[in-house]
């Protein structure tokens, strides 16, 4: 039933899900299904195993907790045969706690009290609602030392009528049928927090459709709400509502059917409405989690997929006015060689002392590019560079700094630098930045590079889940060079984890540089599971075996020799001649195991091994005639880099303090729902400015104008 429920939601195939969650039970990885294991998932993609891991993952649950119910009222002795089976054909959560609720252990409720006094007779005598019938002298036989007036007890069945409805399927569904329809979402500022929450301005009185609401605009009233500024209520047309309840519990107008109808508007208010409302209220704030995490982690990926520069000696800068700049010299690997601290700008503003230090490191240690954070002085520092000039060609980038305090002050940074300070790491961090922003932005948890939004308001799990999962795909997808990578970046390897990337990092400076991806095997703990699944994403240059370097499988080179075998020639000669490669025929290599899905991405490899998927890194510059916001007139086209997307635009740095927006609405002449449609993190643009607001410092900009 499960692997029928998943290929509903998902329109894939039993068989392709059967085979995902086998891969996944035999320990298997979704970066190796997705690459290697084509064959067996019909060629899906990690964003399809994924999602199918996550469905299998729900599913079970449920069926666990179908379990815990049937338990809890078998031990009741309630667990009828009908019962039974319908909580067994459930697949729904909400259904099976509407199932549920009735059975379900809880604190004594005005009902509960009104059952200890021997008043359900009574309700049940009500909720028939016959005709003619005396409601309160039918309630008089039901007075006790508990109940003491004829009021009581009718008030008492009422309570008990009231839970019946509450825990109605049918009104519960209904009630949600509206909401769903009809519900708003309404926000007011807490009295005497006016003056005290501008930012929640917006929102101090303001109702809108709950189904039509942004996630972001959601997500800040949440904020406002738990920071104690606003006050929030999702609510439905009362009058529809008993109106629905009316129509599935009162039959006609006798006396009886009156008392049903209080009941049932004293528990849509008192019971219904607030469960309901709160069902929605989760339900939407998952919903926005959702959206805003699918933002983060698409913005993340494009962080670390960025252009990286690649082994080449770069000099970082960290720019500063009051406390200098701190400057570091980085070999081909990132290695810091050298650091000093150069004071170009004011209070201080030694600009000629810089100047000879920047030039005689640059010569001293072979510079071939210079890194600037992009933070407090980034833009004078960059000005201040480009003053310099140089006997050879250096190429001048500025770095984003997201993150990089957080790194520099990390235990990672004091591990790597235990002898220097906070400074000293920051400005190391940028410069491998430069280099290889992968490799360096696996060293801070994803969730402060800085690249998303309202990050500490959703759903933590659920967003370190999907972050690590992007983190592990980018890693995977670009592979690791063995004797050159951190410990954090083998820890994102398929298969391999904290513990065996310590042992690698371990044997690799007891024994020296790997030769081989075979002698992987040799580092401790490292089983034959584990080197299936990490062998194709690591790459060890200059081995025997030229396969090594690239990301044929080793299950798979069998495959390669003999093709070479065939074509009487070697495997370098096949990664070297494209007239060699044109010759396989490709269908000669099929078997029960290998298909064509393998061997096509193995003759891609064969064309261009090593091959990474990021692009080229570009230099950049800014418009030199704007250095301050006042310095912005209207119309201006200005060249400038999407800094942050969210769901209602992208942040832009034009070279100034203060980012410009793109709002959604100016991003294409088109309609757009969504502003990964059209931009991406890091994307270089030219945008026109719409409007400057210098009491706020805030810019609107366009694509479109």
């Amino acid at each position: 039933m499960i692997l029928k429920l998943i290929s509903t939601k998902l329109q894939i195939s039993e068989n392709q899900i059967h085979n995902v969650i086998k891969l996944l039970d035999e320990g298997a990885t979704i970066p190796f299904i997705s690459r290697y294991r084509k064959e067996a998932t019909g060629a899906l993609d990690e964003v399809q195993i994924a999602a199918i891991a996550d469905e299998n993952s729900k599913l079970v649950e449920l069926v666990k907790r179908k379990e815990t119910v049937l338990s809890t009222i078998d031990e009741q002795g309630k667990l009828t045969d009908e019962l039974k089976k319908q909580i067994e054909n459930c697949w729904n959560a909400t259904e099976l706690e509407d199932i549920y609720l009735p059975y379900k252990p809880k604190r004594r409720t005005r009902a509960q009290i009104a059952i200890e006094r021997g008043l359900e007779p009574l309700a049940k005598i009500i909720m028939t609602q016959r005709e003619g019938e005396d409601i309160e002298y039918r309630a008089e036989k039901f007075l006790n030392e508990n109940v003491e007036n004829v009021a009581d007890a009718i008030s008492g069945a009422k309570d008990i009528i009231a839970e019946w409805v509450n825990e109605s399927s049918s009104a519960r569904n209904a009630i949600r049928q509206i909401f769903r329809r009809e519900a708003v979402i309404s926000s007011k500022v807490v009295k005497g927090k006016e003056q005290d929450g501008d930012k929640y301005l917006d929102y101090f009185e303001m109702n809108e459709p709950l189904r039509r609401i942004a996630s972001h605009r959601l997500l800040a009233m949440r904020r406002g709400e738990q920071e104690g500024f606003l006050k929030i209520d999702i609510s439905a047309d009362e009058d529809v509502c008993l109106e629905r309840l009316d129509r599935i519990f009162v039959r006609n107008n006798s006396e009886a059917a009156n008392y049903v109808a209080q009941a049932a508007k004293d528990s849509f208010k008192r019971l219904l409405k607030p469960s309901i409302e709160t069902e929605f209220a989760s339900e939407s704030k998952e919903k926005a989690d959702k959206e805003a995490i699918r933002i983060f982690a698409e913005n993340l990926r494009q962080l670390l997929l960025a252009s990286p520069l690649g082994q080449k000696r770069v000099l970082a800068i960290d720019p500063g006015f009051r406390t200098g700049c701190k400057v570091v010299t980085l070999d081909a690997q990132g290695n810091l060689l050298h650091n000093d601290t150069i004071y170009p700008h004011p209070p201080v503003n030694k600009s000629l002392d810089a100047m000879k230090k920047i030039s005689t490191l640059t010569e001293q240690y072979k510079i071939e590019a210079i890194a600037i954070g992009n933070g407090t002085a980034g833009r004078e520092t960059e000005d201040f560079i480009k003053k310099i000039h140089f006997n050879t060609d250096i190429q001048v980038f500025v770095v984003s700094e997201n993150g990089a305090s957080i790194y520099s002050a990390s235990k990672i940074a004091r591990e790597e630098f235990p002898e220097y300070d906070v400074t000293v790491r920051g400005a190391v961090s940028l410069g491998r930045r430069l280099i290889d922003p992968l490799a360096e932005l696996v060293k801070i948890d994803p969730k402060s590079i800085g690249v998303g939004q309202y990050q500490h308001d959703v759903e933590q799990k659920e967003l370190k889940n999907s972050l690590d999962f992007v983190v592990m795909s980018c890693v995977n997808s670009v592979g690791v060079n063995l004797n050159t990578a951190s410990k954090y970046l083998l820890t994102y390897i398929s298969g391999i984890g904290t513990q065996l990337a310590q042992n690698i990092v371990d044997f690799r400076a007891e024994n020296g540089a790997f030769s081989s991806r075979k002698e992987l095997l040799k580092v401790s703990k490292m089983g034959a599971k584990s080197f299936e699944q990490c062998a194709g994403f690591i790459r060890v240059e200059n081995s025997a075996n030229p396969l090594d370097n690239s990301a044929v499988h080793p299950e798979s080179y069998a495959i390669v020799e003999k093709m070479a075998k065939d074509l009487d020639v070697e495997i370098a000669d096949l990664l070297a001649k494209k007239e060699l490669r044109d010759k396989i025929v490709l269908q000669k290599y099929v078997t029960e195991k290998v298909g064509l899905p393998t061997l096509n991405d193995i003759l891609k490899e064969l064309e261009k091994p090593t091959r990474d998927p990021r692009t080229e890194i570009s230099v950049f510059e800014f418009d030199q005639s704007v250095k301050t916001i006042g310095d912005l007139r209207v119309g201006m086209k200005l060249p400038g880099i999407i800094t942050n997307i969210t769901k209602f635009g992208a942040f832009v740095d034009i070279g100034l303090h203060e980012n410009g927006l793109i709002h959604i609405s100016q991003l294409a002449k088109r309609f757009i729902s969504d502003p990964l449609e059209v931009v991406s993190l890091h994307q270089q643009v030219i945008a026109t400015v719409i409007d400057i607001d210098l009491q706020r410092k805030r810019i609107q900009l366009s694509l479109v104008v």
